[in-house]
This record gives structure tokens, sequence and C-alpha cells, in this order.
């Protein structure tokens, strides 16, 4: 009995050895599929610890970038407004320009304009023939003048030295003193500018 027993000592012996080496081979494949088939993000998940002085310089850099922007950000907008506030004096500039050359175009047809009411004034009752065609000529230029904002100023009214000029005064019947009695020359203005003021005899 004694002699049987130590015979089959060895083989459990080599059999326990057996199912170790195979079980660590086994815990071995795990993890190696562990690491092959493991999150590919545990690298990107890894912390890092700074020390006092590191995150203060860290903390100095981001304020600085932060102060860069915010400066950035306020230049922009004054180059903003500044822009903003050019394009509108240009607008206005221009403008301006524009109407103060329509009163000089304007301005210097007057002339023509007077001369075509003397005109008028001058022909006799039997050339009707060539009345008519200086009254097409002239309404022809008051309608273009018109259209650029040409307006004659009102005469049937008492004397006003912001629209008329006064060159003579003298007594007239039925007129009170400062009324027009004679329009002389007749004035014009376009929107809130007199170009021309008007030429009047004023009553005493």
């Amino acid at each position: 009995m004694t002699k049987k027993t130590d015979k089959t000592e060895p083989f459990a012996q080599d059999a326990a050895k057996e199912e170790a080496t195979a079980a660590s081979a086994a815990q071995e494949t795990e993890a190696a599929q562990s690491v092959v088939t493991g999150p590919v993000d545990d690298a990107e998940q890894e912390s890092y610890t700074l020390t006092a002085e590191e995150f203060a310089a860290a903390k100095a850099h981001i304020e600085t970038i932060t102060k860069e922007k915010d400066e950035t950000v306020a230049l922009l907008q004054r180059i903003q407004a500044d822009f903003d506030n050019f394009r509108r004096r240009n607008a206005s500039v221009r403008l301006d320009s524009y109407e103060e050359g329509k009163r000089d175009v304007v301005k210097e047809l007057l002339p023509a304009l007077d001369s075509l009411e003397r005109a008028l004034e001058s022909i006799p009752a039997d050339q009707a023939i060539w009345r008519d065609g200086i009254v097409l000529v002239q309404r022809q230029m008051l309608d273009a003048l018109k259209k650029l904002g040409l307006e004659e100023i009102e005469s049937d009214c008492k004397f006003d030295p912001t629209k008329h000029e006064a060159v003579m005064r003298e007594k007239a019947d039925g007129k009170d003193s400062g009324e027009i009695v004679v329009v002389l020359q007749k004035g014009y203005r376009m929107g809130d500018r007199i170009i021309r003021h008007c030429m009047v005899k004023v009553a005493e």
C-alpha cells in the first residue's frame, strides 16, 4: 500500500502544475485582450498635476491673452465707429456739394431767365408768333429749373429784409409804409436758401 501511494503522488503534483500553468496562460491572454480591445481614449483622459509655480504661470498667461483679446475687440469697435462717422460725414459733404453745385448752376441761368422776361415785355402786340415762341422757351426753362428746386420769392407782401432788397423808397397812394410797390427784379430760392433777393421799391 505504501509503495502504491508513492507512485500516485508525482502524477497528482504534475496535474496540479499543469492546471496552474493553464490558469496563468488564460490570465495573460485576457490581459492581452484587454490591452488590445481596451478604450482608446485612456491616454487622452490622463490628468496632470501642476506645481504652484506652474499654475501661477499658466494663470498669468491666460490673463494676458484675455487682456489682449479685450484690447483688440475695443480697438476694432473704435475703428468701426470711426469708419461709420467718416461714412456719414462723407455722405453729408457729398450731398452738400451736390446741392451747392445745383444752386451755382441755377444762379448762373437766372440772367438768361430775366432776359426772356424783358424780351416778352418788349415784343409788339402784332408779333404774336415771336411772343409765343419766347413764351414756350421761357416755360421750358422754368420747368427745368423748378425740377432742380427753384422757387420764386413772393413779392405781394410787406418788405422782408431776409427775402427782399429795397433799392428805392417812395410815397404810394393806397400803400402802407413798408409795403412793396414795384418789383424791379424777381428773387428766387432753392429750399431754405435764398440764391437771389427780390429787388423792390418800397412805400414810405
